[in-house]
């Protein structure tokens, strides 16, 4: 397959598979690094993004993982959430200014409702709306989020970025598990979506790099 689409890949490829044969054990297998044929890196990604019509799902930024979600009353319970430590909330600064800096546009940023992907989404944009689409209830296949990612930007000329988790991202478009900071990039494809480039912390300023070559 040229082009590896994300969402429902397993169920595109393997109904065209004997069952139980090589092929269909790796056709139900959906991995979430760039496709070789798709992927944008350096100039030709930063070129993409500020044209805009990408989704951009970052995970939170780094946490303090001696607290957990076990006691939460609620969404806005950050006493008994597992939140971002300082380290987390620096990165997510950092990576807001240098965002800003690389005069990439902003669309519709979304957030899941917990306390450390809210926290993420304020220094990186500003603002965010929580929708519980992001991130489910346990258990469940994540078919909000799917849908979520799938839907066109609708404005022309800007992207919209997503905070979520790295359990949900991976359920739906396979591993590599992204890194705590980490955005895939999206690239919207027939009503669905492919990944055309993954950012670590580190690549933003790789990225930055580049544009100051301008």
């Amino acid at each position: 397959m040229a082009l590896r689409v994300i969402l429902g890949l397993g169920l595109l490829c393997c109904a065209a598979l004997a069952p139980g044969s090589p092929d269909a054990a790796a056709a139900i297998a959906p991995a979430s690094a760039p496709d070789p044929a798709n992927a944008l890196s350096n100039r030709s990604l930063l070129d993409a993004l500020r044209a805009g019509g990408y989704t951009l799902y970052f995970r939170h930024t780094s946490t303090d993982f001696s607290r957990l979600d076990g006691n939460m009353s609620s969404y806005r319970d950050c006493a008994n959430q597992r939140v971002l430590s300082d380290r987390g909330r620096d990165e997510a600064r950092n990576i807001g200014k240098t965002i800003a800096a690389m005069r990439i546009p902003v669309g519709e940023v979304l957030s899941s409702p917990y306390c450390r992907t809210m926290e993420t989404a304020t220094p990186l944009f500003g603002h965010a709306t929580g929708v519980n689409e992001i991130r489910e209830e346990a258990g469940n296949r994540y078919a909000a989020l799917q849908r979520l990612l799938a839907r066109p930007i609708g404005a022309p000329g800007v992207n919209r970025m997503i905070i979520g988790h790295g359990t949900p991202f991976r359920a739906i478009a396979g591993p590599p598990h992204l890194g705590e900071g980490e955005a895939a990039v999206l690239k919207p494809v027939n009503g669905e979506y492919a990944v055309v480039a993954r950012l670590p912390i580190a690549g933003w300023s790789e990225l930055a790099g580049t544009a100051k070559q301008e």
